[in-house]
């Protein structure tokens, strides 16, 4: 016990207020007198706002625009009126932009290409040259790996009927689906 009371005489003495402290009181005084800093408050995020991109439906400006000469030297541009009495066929329900082209495939022997539509409900219709399609009684004349060409017979608003060309291109999409 009489070690342990001599240990804390010691800690006491050199504890005391003997030794020179005044740099230290000094430190702490120009501390505690320094103005305080500000932290700059952080920057205000805007929210992010996806970016829906509209023209994928329109033609590529890195492609040429598709050519109706050939096609329209074939049909007069004069024609007589649809056949109404004949029976619809399943994609004469639908407009022509409800419809896109997924794929071609060779069906028969005689290497003739049959022509894969879909319709904006998700159904793919197989066609054939010579099929109708589209509320204009559009009937396709050609069937290409990339696009089908077509002709509607419109009204021309003077009681007469016109025959129109049209194509549907290759989706591009087709296969991401």
């Amino acid at each position: 016990m009489k070690k342990l009371l001599l240990l804390n005489l010691i800690f006491l003495v050199a504890c005391s207020n003997s030794s020179d402290i005044s740099d230290l009181q000094e430190f702490v005084a120009s501390t505690t007198n320094t103005p305080k800093g500000r932290i700059k408050p952080l920057p205000e995020f805007k929210p992010y706002s996806a970016f829906v991109y509209s023209a994928s439906a329109l033609r590529s400006p890195f492609e040429s625009p598709v050519t109706y000469e050939k096609l329209s030297q074939q049909v007069d541009s004069t024609v007589e009126a649809p056949n109404e009495s004949r029976a619809k066929q399943a994609l004469e329900n639908f407009q022509l932009s409800d419809l896109s082209l997924v794929g071609t495939l060779v069906k028969d022997a005689d290497n003739q290409l049959k022509a894969l539509i879909k319709t904006n409900a998700g159904n793919v219709h197989m066609i054939e040259q010579g099929a109708y399609l589209g509320k204009n009684n559009g009937r396709v004349v050609m069937i290409g790996e990339s696009k089908i060409e077509l002709i509607e017979v419109v009204p021309n608003g003077s009681g007469g009927w016109i025959a129109r060309p049209q194509t549907l291109g290759l989706s591009q999409s087709a296969g991401s689906e």
